[in-house]
């Protein structure tokens, strides 16, 4: 069995479990995390999830935030001179681009399709690595978390800490875990 597919399992027996209504936003997120090296396997697989996820009579709503850079960049007046001038666009990047992944992702939580029934899954998270923090964005739309939010996570996971693309800014989080190398998670 792979990597992914072993996933793919733990991932059915967690998402197969009752679900709990009266927990916070930041409880109803359950992070995948894989080795950054099987992110396109990932890709290729994630039917495997979908999948486990109607069988037990729950819907799916994806989104893919690995365009949000360029599509945000390509929206603004000035990015020919970013492009010019690069360490201009730091302070905006701080300062609204973590805003922008919030409201992409936000309108994906809170379509008309999407109820507390729904798991909402996002892909393309690595794509965010130096220009915005997803622990950040998370909180922002914690709150419009109806159903759960599923995030296939590129990186590392230890004691609640995780690690996008294994690089050393990481930050705790009340998710749940689902990994190839234990067992964590409790539903």
């Amino acid at each position: 069995m792979s990597r992914i597919e072993e996933l793919a399992e733990r991932y059915t027996r967690h998402i197969s479990t009752p679900w709990q209504h009266t927990m916070s936003g930041a409880q109803r997120v359950i992070m995948v995390v894989y080795e950054k090296e099987l992110e396109r396997t990932l890709r290729a697989r994630k039917v495997l999830f979908e999948t486990a996820t109607l069988e037990v009579g729950h819907t799916w709503h994806e989104i893919d935030v690995t365009v949000a850079f360029p599509s945000w960049i390509a929206s603004d007046e000035y990015r020919d001179a970013y492009f010019e001038q690069p360490d201009d666009l730091s302070l905006k990047l701080q300062s609204e681009f973590p805003e922008y992944v919030a409201a992409e992702l936000r309108r994906a939580l809170t379509a008309p399709n999407v109820t507390e029934n729904t798991v909402v899954a996002v892909l393309g998270v690595a794509t965010l690595f130096g220009l915005a923090r997803f622990s950040e964005v998370l909180r922002k739309v914690d709150r419009d978390i109806r159903g759960r939010l599923l995030v296939f996570f590129p990186g590392q996971y230890d004691h609640n800490n995780y690690r996008l693309l294994d690089a050393r800014d990481d930050w705790n989080y009340l998710a749940i875990p689902i990994t190839h190398y234990s067992d964590e998670f409790s539903p």
